[in-house]
Formats: C-alpha cells, sequence, structure tokens
C-alpha cells in the first residue's frame, strides 16, 4: 500500500495552546469502567492507552476522571484523579502514551445526578430534584431508574468546584498534557446547562447566562489553579447518555454557548453529536461549526467520524479542527496508520462493549474473534 495523499489534511501539525500535535486525530473519551473499585488506575489500563499513540493516534483524551471523595464518581470501577494514590498511578500511564508520540489529556468529570456507582456517598447530587430520564446503563454495572438526587446546596457547589480544580493540578503533576472539563453528555455541568433539568432561582438557575455559571466558575478555577501554560479544554454537546434527543434552543443559545466558553481561558472546545457533520438544528451548520463561528478557539469535533471522508471533510470545511474518535478507535487502535497507508478501516462491533464496557470483555471478545484461522 502507498501513502494515502487523500487523508493528507489530517496528518498536518497543529498547536493547541502550548501543545503540539503531531495530527488532527484524537481518541475521545471512552468510559471503560476498569480500574480498581478504589478508583487507581491499573497496569492494563496502561497498555490500553498506549495502543493508541502506537497506533497513531496524536493525541489521546482518557475517559471521565472523577474529581472529588464526595458526589463526583459516577460508576463502579471508574478510575479518578481525587486523591494521591490515583494521582501516582496515572504517571507510567501517562508517560507510555508520550513515549510512543502522543500527547495526553485527562477528561475531569463529576457526573451529579447520573451517578451509578459511588462508593464515597449514599443518594447523588444535581442542580434541582428532577428524577434523570431513562435508566441506568447496564453495561457500566447500573440497571433501574436514576435516584431523585438532592438539590446541591452552596456548600455542595464549592466542594465540586474545588474538586475539579485540585484533580486538574493532580493530572499536571501526573505529567498529563492537559485537561479537558466535561460539560457534557448530561453530567453535572450539564444538568446545571439544561432546561428542564435545572430550576434553580438563585444565580445558578435562570436564564442561560445564570445556568453557564457554574461550567465558567469551574473553568475559572481550574484556570487558577494550573496556571497560564496549561492546556485546558471544554467538551460541550446538546445530547445526553441518558437522553439522546435533548437539543438547544437553536443557533442563539448555541451562539450564547459558545462565545461565553470561547470568551474563558480555555484552549479548545470539544463538540460531540451522534453524526458531527449534520445541521444541529434540522438545517443550518453542525454543532462544530457553530463552535467555530461563535467561539472563535480551536475545536475538536466527535461523532461518527470514523470515515475517513467525513473526517477529513471535517478538517478541510474549517468546521474542526480536529477530529476525534470513539468507536473508531476501538475497532482498530491503529487507525491512523492504516487510514494513511490507505487501507479501509475496519467496521466497529458493538459486542465489544457487551455485557460490559470494560476491557476485561475487550480482551475477550479479541480472544474470540481475532485468534488465528
Amino acid at each position: 500500500m502507498r501513502d494515502n495523499g487523500h487523508v493528507a489534511t489530517l496528518f498536518e501539525p497543529l498547536a493547541l495552546g502550548a501543545l503540539a500535535l503531531p495530527n488532527r486525530l484524537a481518541v475521545a473519551p471512552m468510559t471503560r469502567v476498569s480500574a480498581t473499585a478504589d478508583g487507581v488506575p491499573t497496569p492494563r489500563m496502561a497498555d490500553y492507552y498506549a495502543q493508541f499513540a502506537q497506533g497513531g493516534f496524536g493525541l489521546v483524551i482518557t475517559e471521565g476522571l472523577y474529581t472529588d471523595e464526595a458526589y463526583a464518581q459516577g460508576y463502579l470501577h471508574q478510575p479518578g484523579l481525587a486523591n494521591v494514590a490515583q494521582r501516582e498511578a496515572w504517571r507510567p500511564i501517562v508517560a507510555g502514551v508520550r513515549s510512543r508520540g502522543g500527547r495526553v489529556i485527562a477528561q475531569l468529570m463529576h457526573a451529579g445526578a447520573l451517578s451509578q456507582g459511588n462508593p464515597y456517598r449514599t443518594g447523588t447530587v444535581g442542580p434541582s430534584a428532577v428524577q434523570p430520564k431513562g435508566e441506568q446503563m447496564a453495561f457500566y454495572r447500573g440497571s433501574g431508574a436514576y435516584a431523585v438526587p438532592a438539590a446541591m446546596t452552596q456548600d455542595d457547589i464549592d466542594t465540586a468546584v474545588a474538586g475539579f480544580a485540585r484533580a486538574a493540578v493532580r493530572a499536571r503533576e501526573a505529567g498529563f498534557d492537559g485537561v479537558e472539563i466535561h460539560g457534557a453528555n448530561g453530567y453535572l455541568l450539564d444538568q446545571f446547562l439544561s432546561e428542564g433539568i435545572n430550576l434553580r432561582g438563585d444565580r445558578y438557575g435562570g436564564g442561560i447566562e445564570g445556568r453557564l455559571r457554574l461550567l465558567v466558575e469551574v473553568v475559572e478555577a481550574v484556570r487558577a489553579a494550573v496556571g497560564t501554560d496549561y492546556v485546558v479544554g471544554v467538551r460541550l454537546s446538546q445530547a445526553k447518555v441518558n437522553d439522546f434527543t435533548h437539543r438547544w434552543r437553536g443557533e442563539e443559545e448555541a451562539a450564547t454557548i459558545f462565545r461565553t466558553v470561547g470568551g474563558l481561558d480555555v484552549d479548545y472546545v470539544h463538540v460531540t453529536e451522534y453524526e458531527a457533520w449534520q445541521p444541529a438544528f434540522g438545517t443550518g451548520p453542525s454543532l462544530a461549526a457553530l463552535a467555530k463561528r461563535h467561539g472563535g478557539k480551536p475545536v475538536l469535533a466527535n461523532g461518527s467520524l470514523h470515515d475517513p471522508a467525513q473526517a477529513r471533510g471535517m478538517v478541510e470545511r474549517g468546521e474542526a479542527d480536529v477530529v476525534s474518535l470513539g468507536r473508531g478507535a476501538l475497532a482498530q487502535a491503529d487507525w491512523p496508520q492504516r487510514v494513511r497507508l490507505g487501507a479501509a478501516p475496519a467496521s466497529f462491533d458493538p459486542a465489544i462493549l457487551s455485557p460490559l464496557a470494560d476491557l476485561a470483555n475487550a480482551d475477550r471478545w479479541r480472544e474470540d474473534h481475532l485468534r488465528p484461522g
């Protein structure tokens, strides 16, 4: 096979703040619930993350890491950055990615009302006492309806903000190249952003400016904690893991959200949709394009971009600066190398995440499907 010049755009270098990326290809955050019961990452996780850098991805973004020992944890066996033991266990994982030419960013996550496994606290918290839609996710060891959360007090909010900031410092100490603040997919910061979920009458509720306030405070606290020379990104979405149909109030609200986030001291905005290139509101621009238009910061786009033509198109049209792959990366950790040489990408098999979306199940899947003969 020879070099595939049609995808050359994807292999151009890029700077995200102070971070130099070798190409425009990133591994998206994917929850794998494979840490110890205490949230400490394992040697198997080191192999898992290193394979993507070995396969040519310029940037690897971790699964969501819980940020405090209060209400942040979302899933049993979810890794964290909430204490020293967790921080120390991330050091060799980060070193393994970097030694293979990749850059690695820690995604910082507070599950809020969507928590379905947290040994630190009984019960859940959210912006308001509104039961989340849908049911807990079985492949993350959940079952049944979500609990009705307690409405967060100011002390709860202060604890959450401080948790993000302290986790960001631990990420820097562990050697991560940056942090991504998870404001998407229905977790805590997205809960505060969302109408129908945030019913607060204080300064954290009401109109879009109030509903954005917690996200703004978290970004500001993280930036103050890590300094000006460290990469800080934000992830945003319309849909949620428990509500795939949720949408913002059209382009005007999207513009307000992206202008607000883009006006903060962040280095990129990471947006995710089911199909990243589709119009965000029936007609018109994609969500990534709106982020570029109104946010003024580099944009990472995620959503069914495992087709090289779709991935290339997002970058060539100026809708995104980097494309991030979830299913595509799981299907083949060397997606960049294969695509650069003109090989057809492999199809993603959902069985790799069933019955549990952990690495042990993925290993069994590979043994069953990839054994010789």
